[in-house]
């Protein structure tokens, strides 16, 4: 017999809680307002956009300005309501003064109440303008944000050239800090804007309250956004040294987590540590003269301004006490010149430490998009390659390793070599390989990237599985409609996804990091078999599984690829014991197979 235990008593002190209205929206917002309407939301896919164009010969400045105004369609609202938000903040003064002038002094009450409903819709106006500005800037520069990472990954992963390159920290910092500065720039066409009309309407209500004040104004503004220009040089030229040494440490610590176990080989962890030790410092040092340079930048312009707002004030003060200016004229001049301080300040952060940051963070992007194809990329017109190709395989020493269609030829070597003719079929043309790839008798190096990726799939042995489902990772560009179950037979997953409860939905996590390491060799394996391309090359495939699993791998290899052209580079009895043929590269000779001589 079992008896259930009472709930237990809420802690003492501590409010009982209550549920709340569902929230449709899942903002986590509170009780009052989660059942306001939420407009303007982001759809549930990102926006298609374009790349950002870089014109010849243009320099840092005009495309960081042109990057500024890429979004009009956001912008231009925003900066129309960013006015709206500067005048009326000014505008608060004068609907002040006049209220004592014209409605205080004379004790008139309905007077009174009609400034004081004015003075209301004001303030209404301010915050809903400032708003709605703030959400439409914002959305401008995420935008532009995910337009200039368009762009660099396409660069990054479609390059002219088709090679195949390792990311640097030069790479990671501009596709991160760069391009959340250059995309800030946006900002640059909607506060600054606003800023300005604010400006503009304190100088116009001076001009008309006493015009000396106006003209003082007038004159000395525009002197006071130069002087804040010309401070913003040095704060330009310290972010941009600034975000080099950044890069220069990310890239030394990308190196040392990439080539650790090669390092702890070498016994070289103190001298790689000492390395990094000193880029790190560098970079720290930078920053810090980074940061002296814009506390340096915004207390010069502060000061200049502040010298300006209180020589405006004390001139207002100087024409009232000579009775010159009313009371009511007295307290708006007051409140004007306080709300002249803050669209000053707030110009100096935004058109002036925004756009210096900006410039250095364009720069970097710049050379990024405008760096030159390295030499060997293909010129002029790329040869056609064949629905099925013949590919060579030509390592220094040896003789040429030759795949006719429908072949399946394993190849064993070292490791080292091994290595080289993955890499040199991965990136074929590009950097110095022992290996030489051929398609049809031409060198793999003159074709096209695209011909070439479609006629030849390499799987290497550390192959990267995508965050998502095991559907994910198969249904690829490139794959064969219907082949997926084919894919996941031959490369035997049968136990960890048909007998899994989720099946095809079944997550993987980040890099497969739910799955083991046979799990992981598998589903690449498969993700390759689903493309189905013509000449198949596979690299150690097998070497996270257990015997019984890789047995059933090689098994199932000849009827996976079928006529298709297979290459296999691999050390496993079991699988050069199903190819048609053996090439040994180790000594300079060949071996037979049950398919016959090399």
């Amino acid at each position: 017999m079992t008896i259930d235990a009472p709930p237990a008593a809420p802690p003492v002190g501590r409010p009982v809680s209550r549920s709340l209205p569902p929230d449709p929206q899942e903002l986590g917002r509170g009780r009052l307002t989660r059942r306001l309407p939420v407009l303007w939301q982001a759809g549930p896919e990102p926006p298609v956009v374009e790349h950002v164009a870089v014109r010849p010969g243009e320099g840092a400045r005009r495309f960081t300005a042109r990057v500024a105004l890429s979004a009009p369609r956001l912008t231009v609202p925003a900066a129309g309501l960013a006015v709206v938000q500067n005048v009326a903040t000014a505008a608060v003064p004068v609907v002040m003064g006049l209220a004592i002038d014209r409605a205080l002094q004379t004790g008139e009450i309905s007077r009174l109440a009609g400034w004081l409903v004015l003075l209301a819709v004001t303030f209404g106006c301010l915050t809903l303008a400032f708003r709605f500005s703030a959400h439409l800037a914002a959305r401008g520069v995420q935008l532009v944000e995910h337009r200039l990472r368009s762009t660099l990954s396409a660069r990054v992963l479609h390059p002219a050239d088709g090679r195949v390159r390792q990311p640097n920290g030069v790479l990671l910092s501009t596709t991160t800090n760069d391009l959340t500065r250059l995309s800030t720039a946006v900002n640059l066409g909607v506060y600054p804007v606003g800023e300005l009309a604010g400006i503009a309407f304190v100088a116009t209500s001076l001009l008309v309250i006493h015009w000396p004040l106006g003209v003082t104004v007038l004159l000395g503004a525009p002197v006071m956004v130069w002087l804040m220009g010309a401070l913003s040089a040095p704060f330009s030229r310290s972010a941009r040294h600034a975000q080099s040494l950044l890069a220069d440490a990310v890239g030394r610590a990308t190196d040392l987590v990439t080539g650790y176990r090669v390092i702890r080989g070498l016994r070289a962890e103190a001298e790689a540590t000492r390395r990094y030790r000193r880029e790190s410092r560098a970079a720290l040092a930078g920053a810090h003269r980074n940061v002296g340079a814009l506390g340096r930048y915004l207390a010069g312009s502060n000061t200049v301004a502040g010298i300006f707002v209180a020589g405006v004030a004390g001139l207002a003060g100087w024409f009232a006490v000579r009775g010159e200016i009313s009371i009511g004229e007295l307290i708006a001049v007051a409140g004007l010149t306080q709300a002249l301080l803050t669209p000053l300040n707030l110009l100096t952060v935004n058109a002036g430490a925004v756009w210096a940051a900006a410039v250095g963070s364009g720069s970097r992007v710049l050379d990024l998009l405008t760096s030159p194809a390295p030499d060997g990329a293909p010129d002029g017109a790329a040869p056609a390659v064949a629905a099925r190709p013949v590919l060579e395989v030509a390592v220094a020493g040896h003789h040429p390793v030759r795949l006719d269609p429908g072949d399946l030829v394993g190849l064993r070597t070292d490791d080292r070599t091994a290595m080289d003719i993955v890499a040199a079929l991965l990136s074929p043309g590009g950097g110095d390989h022992l290996a030489e790839i051929l398609v049809d008798g031409v060198p793999a190096g003159r074709l096209g990237p695209a011909d070439y990726r479609s006629a030849v799939l390499v799987a290497p042995h550390e192959a990267s599985l995508f965050s998502g489902t095991v559907a994910t990772n198969l249904d690829l560009p490139g794959a064969v409609p219907g082949r997926r179950d084919t894919a996941l037979w031959a490369a035997a997953c049968e136990d960890f996804v048909t007998t899994s409860p989720d099946g095809l939905a079944t997550e993987v996590g980040e890099n497969g990091n739910r799955l083991s390491g046979g799990q992981r060799q598998r589903l690449a394996l498969a993700r390759a078999y689903a493309v189905d391309a013509p000449v198949l090359v596979l690299h150690e495939p097998t070497t996270a599984v257990d015997s019984v699993t890789g047995a059933a791998i090689a098994d199932r290899l000849r009827r996976a690829r079928d006529d298709r052209s297979t290459l296999v580079i691999t050390t496993s009895a079991t699988l050069l014991d199903r190819c048609d043929r053996v090439v040994d590269l180790e000594p300079v000779s060949t071996v037979d197979a049950p398919g016959g001589p090399a």
